[in-house]
């Protein structure tokens, strides 16, 4: 560890960081700006979005496919190298766009925490693997970064997923909610952080199932577009209710909490005897009844549920969400919170974290042994490897 690093850690102050979060979803890159001393959230400051194109998205799922064979988290055959060459360079685009448009320098943020693009999620056979060059990250911007998050959980018999847990208590705990609440992400797979109260330690976290995940793929094979906006198909559709019913058979959803899911646990069942609104709809069903389907399985029933990711602009989805379980449901900005930059905003928060030797995962939240730090420390190269990682 550097002087730099060495003077944070030291320092015990707050911390101005930028976390990064590319989602199972694909679309693009969230960056958000925190300022935090890895305990209590100072301030949310500025976010942005910075999109995938269509050429990304695609080698993104060769990508994904390639990596179903992997026994090895650190090989890199084939259309992963390109992939990850591609995520890299792409973030580093994200956080030179986001530094500018703040009118920021480099000099004023003290650490990057940055996700990377998640390939495989197979915490059973010990394997997680998120693409992505920290190392160029950190030269480039000349910053330290935090990543690969997961692994260390993984490691010692942890679910690796899902990691925004801690940061949701610390929302909830700085908004002075009344519990149990829950705290919905919905990206391609949908995460639920369960808080028993704003004073209680009790933390309870796990993938509930698919989010947007199926719905994209099959808006995507049906009509070119990977995505039912703001669920309008779905709610002009008819739910198949034997569809429905076939996907909720799959034994994850009789494990307890906590458990967590790759983007592809579920694969697309044959929707073409419906009408794509009627599979927008099926799919959608699928989705909140899978989010529903954890509320037995929690100490109580929540009493609000704050959803946040992208699902959260598909209003049909909340809905029936809500329908579903039965609770008041509200979207995290009807709060003041960022429902998109959330996960950003979590890494920005988990790299403090890190780099502090802090819990990011907790037996209760990914199924580990003891409360468990993780993550890797990138310093920034010498200014005369720079040119060499420069996209």
């Amino acid at each position: 560890m550097g002087r730099r690093q060495l003077e944070i850690v030291m320092s015990e102050g707050i911390l101005r960081v930028i976390g990064l979060m590319s989602g199972t979803s694909m679309d693009g890159i969230d960056v958000a700006l925190v300022e935090t001393d890895g305990e209590i959230i100072h301030r949310l400051g500025p976010a942005g979005f910075h999109p995938y194109d269509t050429a990304d998205r695609a080698l993104l799922r060769r990508a994904i496919a390639t990596a179903t064979t992997l026994t090895d988290r650190d090989a890199r055959p084939d259309e992963l190298a390109d992939a990850e060459d591609m995520v890299t360079h792409r973030h580093i685009r994200a956080i030179d766009s986001f530094l500018s448009s703040c009118q920021f320098n480099p000099g004023e943020v003290d650490l990057i925490g940055f996700h990377g693009q998640t390939v495989l999620h197979r915490p059973e056979a010990g394997l997680t693997v998120q693409i992505g060059d920290g190392q160029k990250l950190a030269t480039h911007v000349g910053v330290p970064v935090v990543y690969d998050f997961r692994a260390a959980d993984v490691a010692v018999g942890g679910q690796g997923a899902p990691l925004v847990p801690l940061f949701h208590r610390a929302l909830v705990r700085a908004a002075d909610l009344d519990g149990p609440v829950a705290v919905l992400n919905l990206g391609g797979v949908a995460n639920v952080t369960y808080v028993e109260s704003a004073d209680d330690n009790v933390l309870i976290a796990c993938d509930t199932g698919p989010a947007n995940a199926l719905i994209d793929d099959f808006m995507l094979k049906r009509t070119g577009i990977p995505i039912d906006r703001g669920g309008v198909h779905a709610s002009q559709g008819k739910v198949n209710e034997s569809v429905v019913s076939g996907l909720m058979h799959n034994a994850f959803f009789l494990l307890p909490p906590p458990k967590s899911l790759d983007r592809n646990a579920f694969d697309l069942p044959d929707l073409s005897a419906l009408s794509v609104e009627d599979g927008a709809a099926t799919l959608t069903e699928f989705s909140a009844r899978a989010v529903a389907h954890i509320v037995p399985l929690l100490p109580h029933a929540p009493r609000l549920w704050i959803v946040c990711g992208g699902g959260a602009h598909n209003a049909e989805l909340v809905r029936r969400i809500g329908a579903n379980t039965g609770a008041k449901v509200i979207v995290a900005d009807d709060l003041g919170w960022s429902g998109d930059a959330m996960e950003a905003q979590a890494f920005a928060y988990l790299a403090v974290r890190s780099l502090r030797g802090l819990p990011l995962t907790l037996p209760g939240t990914t199924g580990v042994a003891a409360p468990t730090t993780g993550g890797v420390l990138a310093e920034p190269a010498a200014e005369a490897e720079l040119a060499a990682v420069v996209p």
